[in-house]
């Protein structure tokens, strides 16, 4: 599809744009920007020559990759330099996939479902049976997905039920996804986020629906998960506030601040701590760089400029608009959009 047809919620980036010698390099910024940065070697890093399509449909971010045979880590220093907090659900839809992530190792291939933890270390290897491997990852907010720590722990890098059922649904969802996404209308696309997320969040649940889940020692911070999960969704909301969180929940502010009060920050630090992390990430997304800076705080809640502008540079310690200033860095490609 030409460029002047693609939507612009569709990106899409083609390393043979770059010269052999820089094609590598650019996959890697590409994997940087779009996942989180790491540590890749391949055999074919003289002419790498790799693809990379983004739909970002608001409530959800799916990305599909064409790659040929690598080795990628998620190392400690990398993940202490940069980490999105992102669980990533990859369908393995083309070529042979080795993952290892918390003492769990896992071979996928072609039609298998893998989840892991952008927070933790991790390695993933993948041989091109054809020409090219592929994976399409449906990325997801840590903090929005209620998965206790001890059952995520259990899950990633492990043989998710991606055969019958929803998880056969989710798969054919995101293989379609981006067979199609170039002829989304926004309408429509908006429409597929959601049931993309709805079917997500449905596979999630059944697989951490067990025992331990509803125990005495896991039923509090289930709770406290569900309720992070419900601002994360929520964030945009100008009326997001400890007494609506609290309401929303059928809880007491008082035991609201209670469930907070074992963590690291309060209530109202956190719905703070996430609208201003949002503007960050957007704010450094050259594929936003048409949006104003005023734009992007009231798309995360903060509906005054002036306590948007406070708020930010006391957190990062610059404007926003000169964080964006600092962070924008002109690539020597850009991504095809309408």
């Amino acid at each position: 599809m030409s460029q002047a047809t693609t939507p612009p919620f569709v990106h899409t980036w083609d390393t043979r744009v770059a010269p052999p010698a820089h094609r590598f390099d650019m996959f890697c910024e590409l994997v940087a920007d779009d996942l989180a940065p790491h540590l890749v070697t391949s055999d074919h890093a003289h002419d790498f020559q790799a693809s990379l399509l983004h739909v970002d449909m608001d409530r959800v971010r799916v990305s599909a990759i064409d790659f040929p045979t690598l080795r990628s880590m998620r190392t400690p220093r990398l993940i202490r330099r940069s980490d999105p907090e992102l669980l990533e659900l990859a369908l393995a839809a083309r070529g042979d996939m080795e993952i290892e992530q918390a003492d769990n190792h896992f071979y996928p291939t072609d039609g298998d479902l893998v989840l892991y933890d952008t927070s933790r270390p991790y390695i993933a290897n993948a041989v091109a049976t054809r020409s090219h491997a592929r994976s399409v990852v449906l990325h997801l907010p840590r903090c929005a997905v209620p998965v206790p720590d001890q059952t995520l722990r259990r899950l990633t890098a492990t043989r998710l039920p991606a055969r019958t059922g929803v998880g056969a649904l989710l798969g054919q969802l995101l293989a379609g996804l981006v067979e199609q996404a170039p002829a989304l209308k926004a309408a429509h696309a908006r429409r597929v986020g959601s049931a993309l997320w709805d079917l997500a969040s449905a596979f999630l649940a059944d697989l951490v629906d067990s025992p331990d889940r509803l125990s005495a020692e896991t039923r509090q911070a289930a709770l406290l998960l569900e309720i992070k999960s419900f601002i994360c969704r929520h964030v945009g909301d100008p009326a997001l506030s400890p007494p609506a969180v609290a309401a929303a929940h059928h809880i007491s502010l008082r035991s609201l601040h209670y469930l907070f009060g074992h963590d690291d920050m309060t209530v109202g630090q956190f719905i703070r701590e996430q609208r201003l992390g949002r503007c960050r990430a957007d704010l450094a997304d050259a594929r936003l760089a048409t949006r104003s800076v005023h734009e992007i705080g009231r798309r995360w809640g903060f509906v005054d400029p002036s306590a948007f502008n406070r708020a930010f540079r006391a957190r990062y310690g610059l404007a926003p608009g000169a964080y964006r200033q600092q962070r924008f860095q002109a690539p020597a490609w850009a991504p095809t959009s309408g």
